[in-house]
């Protein structure tokens, strides 16, 4: 269930799930894999750290260190969230999905609408977590790395199989297709942007 209370932080190691609206395989259909990892070096750009991060076809947890920039965590999910949904729609449209467009069209509320507002690609809101312990962040990072073996239909058989995760750095020492930040050296970063 999605939490719609404001994160209170401007830095900090955060869960962080969101979700495409209808629970729609959107990130698998656009292949928007790619459009998270470019979402990811904004994000590292920026200071930011991946420490963790799973992207299934309908939904994206990660675990992010946000360091103090200014803005808030929740502006900085929300943009991200914003400029991949730009990106998959465009990915859409190039492709002449237009029944699946029109899907998204039609699940855009009448506040949105008159905002401009054309197409709901995620869910309104998103879940976060405060990791502020390491066996926090093990056991976040754990749950997440197991959805793809979990999953209906099973897209992995161990964790490490799956492309588009960190469980396999996590499990081998290898990267698989995103570079992320080990947990273990969160204490070397100074995240309040001092």
């Amino acid at each position: 269930m999605p939490i719609r209370k404001t994160i209170p932080e401007k830095d900090g190691v955060y869960f962080v799930t969101f979700t495409c609206t209808g629970w729609l395989p959107l990130f698998s259909i656009t292949n928007g894999y790619r459009f998270v990892y470019q979402w990811f070096d904004v994000l590292q750009a920026s200071k930011h750290h991946i420490v963790g991060y799973v992207i299934m076809p309908n939904h994206l947890h990660a675990v992010i260190a946000f360091s103090n920039t200014g803005k808030t965590i929740n502006s900085i999910i929300s943009n991200g969230k914003r400029f991949l949904a730009y990106d998959m729609v465009k990915e859409l449209e190039q492709n002449n999905q237009l029944t699946l467009l029109q899907k998204l069209a039609s699940r855009v509320n009448n506040t949105d609408i008159n905002r401009n507002k054309l197409h709901e690609v995620f869910e309104p809101s998103f879940d976060w977590k405060e990791c502020r312990t390491v066996p926090f962040i093990i056991q976040k990072l754990d749950y997440m790395h197991w959805n793809p073996c979990k999953s209906v239909p099973k897209l992995a058989a161990i964790p490490e199989d799956y492309a588009h995760s960190s469980a396999r750095f996590y499990l081998t020492g290898h990267h698989a297709a995103y570079t992320v930040t080990s947990y273990m050296d969160l204490n070397d970063i100074d995240l309040t942007g001092g």
